[in-house]
């Protein structure tokens, strides 16, 4: 029996030293493999091109194509990654892009325009100046693209080819000259009368400048941005109106990190982020007719709901927005139908509280309201959530609907609205969410990602532009990441699963995926990484949270339960965590005789819109009982002792871990807090404000 036990404390010892920290820590590109990224269609959809460093052997990924079939893997030469131009088929979320037969696509690489063609590529320019963003126009001959901060048309079939159409001037507005005093009026009159040499050369500058009004088609008058910055600056299919932001920073004072490890041996510091509570960009939205040579501006202060006192504001006796309360709006679009004959924006607010969907009139400024989210915690989510831009939304090629992602049932799912009618239509339902719509060329359907199947898996599907059945595509276990191929009979692949890194796979629609790469290095795959059960403990609100368990061969009575940074954010899957460096911890602590348990707490993504917000104005409430929950489940179902039981994470998993450690303390035995938020009123604004408003506005 010693024996016995001599060689199965001696068989553990052995396989625990078969993972060390030290591994863990290393490059993961030579250490555990380099994955593969980046996967791209050629235009023809003959040839698959994606980023790959097998084995480690180059010092950054390189880049390699294989044919549709599967066969002919291959390095891409320098040469010939030159000579590739086109950025490939990256069509989806951009129709304009293409003419409308797709025979042609418009680009721009190294600040020139192309066009590419079944037949080759054609350049279209070669200037020092940069060329950028281009598209086709309604009728496939004329080609908009932007130089030096203005919009220009590119037409192939008149002269002038090249024509300016806007003339924004980061200048303030000249000021008028003082009107000319009636004295002044009298002098110039008599100097005029007394001296005929004046009156020739005034008649001779009159005659100049009006040869020079006629040479010129037409003259653009100039629009002056009072030296604010320019953002989201469009035009119209048919080239008539121009759109912009004009954005007043507000120069909020940013923090210092200090940096060690400057070269020269002296500590540096870094600029980072201001902290919560700063006050927002003003930004005011332009419209500029350019055939009726006006400009307005649009005031969105009139929207249904604008003006509504949020109700953390009411608890305080707030009953009217103004002063720091006042509300600021950040517009997004002109979103313009392919015809160019209708436009749509999307309005946010600052605190992130409201979004609107409306038409514009760009006749008369006109808003007319299409969809209005309303959220008092904020408004989020898949293809919602807050990055700078509108979020999912597009036209729909009939010209009629315009598509957008909501969260009105408690998950996000994809609707579309009829734009002259306001008639909104649900195209997907259900206890799960989509991710990334895209329409099909005939624009009869809708290409998209969802976790239907289960929240911890994502397959890729297909559903009629109308809703109704939804086809899945993809067949394999884990996270299908999916490109099409230009005539989407062809999928690209990068799969991976709880304890596989990920794969590249080509697969025919409705047939099963052919793997095409092997990326884990020999050290990798000699060991036995562990393939977590994913369970569902019920927490005190009799909510069901899931988390993954790791169970040890050999328990050695103790546990430690995993945080996962960022809040919002889900580990609790089946494929292959971006916390891939705790996640190898973990199996050493399993190896060790640890239980594991890697919590998706509340405000973790993947679970809906109540999942999500339930942390609003409390961090280290709801959250910090999902993992006190948590260290009761370890001690009924494994009769594990609290006082052997830890807990550790990172930023948020490290705030957390202390929240635990000073105020639950009974439920755990040890802690490890890293890189933790210790002061929420000192973190930046842009997370922070949207779950805990301000310090200054709400600080119960």
């Amino acid at each position: 029996m010693k024996q016995f036990l001599f060689l199965l404390l001696l068989t553990i010892s052995i396989k625990a030293q078969t993972l060390t920290v030290q591994q863990i820590m290393q490059d993961p590109k030579t250490w555990i493999g380099a994955q593969p990224s980046g996967a791209s269609w050629d235009e023809s959809g003959d040839w698959l091109y994606f980023n790959w460093n097998p084995k480690g052997q180059f010092a950054a990924d390189s880049l390699y194509k294989v044919k549709k079939d599967g066969t002919g893997l291959m390095l891409v030469s320098g040469r010939d990654r030159l000579s590739l131009r086109s950025s490939f088929s990256s069509w989806y979320g951009d129709l304009k892009r293409y003419n409308t037969t797709f025979t042609e696509k418009i680009f721009s690489t190294s600040g020139d325009l192309f066009v590419w063609k079944s037949t080759g590529i054609e350049r279209l320019t070669q200037t020092n100046a940069a060329e950028s963003n281009p598209f086709f126009g309604v009728d496939n001959q004329v080609i908009y693209f932007q130089q030096g901060g203005n919009f220009y048309q590119f037409n192939r079939l008149k002269s002038p080819q090249i024509v300016q159409l806007t003339d924004i001037r980061n200048e303030e507005k000249p000021v008028d000259a003082p009107p000319v005093s009636s004295q002044q009026t009298f002098l110039n009159e008599q100097q005029q009368e007394l001296f005929e040499v004046l009156s020739q050369r005034t008649a001779a500058e009159s005659a100049r400048r009006s040869a020079n009004e006629r040479l010129l088609v037409s003259k653009i008058t100039p629009f002056y941005t009072q030296k604010l910055r320019v953002e989201n600056l469009r035009l119209s299919p048919d080239g008539r109106f121009a759109s912009l932001n004009l954005v007043k920073d507000a120069k909020n004072k940013e923090t210092a990190v200090p940096d060690y490890l400057a070269k020269d041996g002296y500590t540096t510091n870094l600029t980072t982020r201001p902290k919560v509570g700063e006050k927002p960009n003003e930004a005011t939205f332009h419209l500029i007719d350019l055939q009726r040579d006006t400009t307005f501006t649009v005031d969105f202060s009139k929207l249904d709901g604008f003006n509504v006192v949020p109700d953390f504001l009411k608890e305080q006796g707030i009953t009217e927005l103004k002063g720091e309360n006042a509300r600021k709006a950040i517009p997004h679009g002109l979103y313009w139908s392919l015809d160019g004959k209708s436009a749509v924006m999307v309005i946010r607010t600052f605190d992130n509280k409201d979004r609107w969907i409306v038409r514009l009139n760009p006749e008369n400024g006109e808003l007319t309201l299409l969809d209005h989210q309303h959220d008092e915690a904020w408004i989020a989510g898949p293809g919602i959530e807050w990055n700078g831009w509108g979020g999912t939304v597009g036209w729909l090629p009939d010209n009629q609907h315009f598509y957008f992602q909501s969260e009105k049932t408690g998950f996000s799912h994809l609707y579309k609205v009829e734009v002259a009618t306001a008639k909104i239509s649900a195209l997907t339902s259900g206890s799960f969410e989509v991710f990334s719509p895209q329409l099909s060329k005939d624009g009869q359907s809708f290409f998209f990602t969802s976790s239907e199947a289960s929240p911890f898996v994502r397959h890729f599907y297909k559903m009629s532009v109308n809703g109704g059945e939804r086809v899945q595509l993809s067949t394999m276990d884990g996270n299908n990441a999916v490109t099409l191929s230009p005539d989407e009979q062809n999928m690209a692949v990068i799969q991976s699963y709880s304890n596989q890194i990920p794969e590249l796979y080509l697969q025919k629609t409705g047939k099963s995926a052919k793997k095409i790469t092997d990326s884990p290095s020999e050290a990798f795959k000699n060991y036995a990484w562990k393939d977590p059960e994913i369970v569902q403990f019920l927490a005190s609100d009799g909510i069901k949270v899931p988390a993954r368990i790791f169970k040890p061969q050999n328990p050695n009575g103790a546990a430690v339960i995993f945080v996962h940074g960022a809040g919002y954010l889900q580990n609790v899957h089946r494929w292959w965590s971006q916390y891939f460096r705790e996640y190898m911890f973990h199996n050493l602590l399993t190896d060790m005789g640890y239980v594991v348990l890697d919590v998706d707490y509340r405000a973790s993504s993947g679970y809906g819109r109540d999942f999500r917000t339930a942390t609003y104005r409390h961090m280290g409430g709801r959250d910090l009982q999902d993992f006190v929950d948590a260290s009761k489940y370890l001690q009924s179902t494994h009769q594990i002792s609290p006082d052997k039981i830890g807990i550790y994470g990172g930023s948020y998993g490290g705030f957390i871990t202390l929240m635990a450690l000073f105020t639950e303390g009974q439920h755990f035995g040890a802690g490890a807090a890293l890189r933790s938020v210790t002061d929420w009123a000192h973190y930046n604004h842009g997370y922070t404000a949207n779950i805990l408003n301000t310090p200054v506005s709400d600080s119960l």
